[in-house]
């Protein structure tokens, strides 16, 4: 049933705490589970690719206990038992976290997920392992999920592997460097987008003890270096403070986020540098960031390639803007999940936008705000295109969203902040 979203009546005034960080949490539970020892993670997200990289540890028999957002694991000392299902349902990190550990395994696991995720790519991750001599068995589209993934004695050294499709398949092959005999060496056969991405799992690696960690523009090295259980918090998740934020420069007002500020290990924190650029207030601290609108906002031209979830964002901020906005770097982010090239301009096309797809990228230009309008939106399964539909609907009356539950991917809270936002604004 499609959610009929309110409008805002006047500016908002609201202070916000998001969840924690999903990136850096899949990351830390991966080093975690590998690592000798016992880990404590607090600040745990309560999204569903959290909860699906969990049941997939479990799969591999790793040891976690969750209570509240605090997580206990026993690491497996580089020895992950493989055998079961590991369903990342719609998690696209988790599926290609857990085809990169399963590797260290010599018993085969088989790594699936739902329709949407089995229809993202997987080849590039799945031809660096079979580099490294992992044994890896697609089981109806090569390069897709479901696949059987083991290995026995994988030494490491050198693999190709493309930097322009995703990073995350770099994150993955990174993580399990420490416990190959010779360490990774990712020979980049294109340029790195989401740099970012791969900067927090290097940091993330470093808090379990990892050493060795080279990042350069054509080469990523990673040394032996087993990790050790440790106490580590999760920062909170920057992405998810882009939309209470973009939220005051489309509505007007002031919002404040709690849990992330600057400088942080999440690139999407300099989000606020951006609607800086785009005309609003900004103010960061080492725990906060807030926006205050100047009820003016104006058009930019941005490479997005290093804040490419947060397309959907900018778009939507873009549409209230006062000149063009265009968006460049990010062809790539046409394999998330869902085409966010392709749907996002759709339906901004709906309700009444200029916006026009590029090979990478997005244009979009203003138009008289009479000539926006309501209309049911789809979410194509993907959390950030819904929680984007909702900030359009702040100014623009009769917006409704298909399949608002999708947001628990991320933000399973979203919609009751998104309320509360209004509410204390009208108090």
């Amino acid at each position: 049933m499609a959610l009929i979203l309110d409008t805002a009546t006047q500016p908002l005034k609201a202070v916000i705490s998001v969840p924690g960080s999903k990136s850096i949490a899949n990351r830390a539970l991966m080093c975690a589970a590998l690592a000798d020892g016992t880990t404590t993670l607090s600040n745990l997200a309560s999204g569903d690719d959290t909860a699906a990289m969990i049941d997939c540890l479990r799969a591999l028999h790793i040891d976690i206990t969750v209570e509240g957002t605090t997580a206990t694991v026993i690491g497996s000392a580089g020895h992950p038992n493989g055998g079961g299902e590991l369903n990342a349902r719609l998690a696209g990190t988790t599926s290609r976290f857990m085809t990169a550990l399963a590797a260290l395994s010599v018993v085969p696991s088989l790594i699936t997920g739902d329709a949407p995720l089995r229809h993202r790519p997987m080849k590039p991750l799945h031809d660096a392992l079979t580099q490294l001599g992992a044994q890896v068995k697609s089981v109806d589209q090569l390069g897709h999920l479901p696949v059987w993934v083991s290995g026995d004695a994988l030494d490491g050294g050198t693999v190709s592997i493309p930097g322009d499709i995703s990073s995350q398949y770099v994150s993955a092959l990174m993580m399990i460097g420490p416990y190959l005999p010779d360490g990774i060496r990712l020979q980049l056969t294109s340029p790195l987008v989401s740099r970012p991405y791969v900067a927090i799992t290097a940091s993330v690696m470093s808090s379990f003890g990892a050493t060795g960690i080279a990042i350069g523009d054509h080469t990523i090295g990673v040394e032996p270096c087993p990790y050790v259980g440790t106490s580590y918090a999760i920062e909170a998740d920057a992405s998810s403070a882009s939309y209470p934020l973009a939220a005051a420069a489309i509505a007007g007002g002031s919002v404040k986020v709690l849990g992330v500020g600057q400088p942080a290990l999440q690139g999407d924190a300099a989000f606020v540098e951006v609607l800086e650029s785009m005309g609003c207030q900004t103010q960061a601290t080492d725990n906060s960031l807030e926006v205050t609108s100047t009820e003016q906002l104006h058009g930019i031209e941005i490479n997005m390639a290093d804040m490419s979830d947060l397309v959907p964002t900018l778009a939507v901020v873009a549409v209230f803007a006062d000149s063009p906005t265009r968006i460049t770097g990010v062809g790539f982010i046409r394999h998330k999940e869902s085409d966010r090239i392709g749907d996002l301009v759709n339906g901004l096309k709906k309700i009444g936008c200029d916006a026009v797809e590029e090979e990478d990228g997005i244009l979009i230009r203003p138009v008289n705000f009479d000539q926006l309008h309501g209309a049911e939106l789809s979410t194509h399964d993907d959390h950030r295109l819904a929680m984007a539909w909702s900030l359009l609907a702040l100014r623009i009356s009769g917006i409704s969203i298909e399949e608002p539950e999708v947001v628990s991917k991320s933000w399973p809270e979203w919609w009751d902040v998104r309320s509360s936002l209004l509410k204390a604004s009208a108090n």
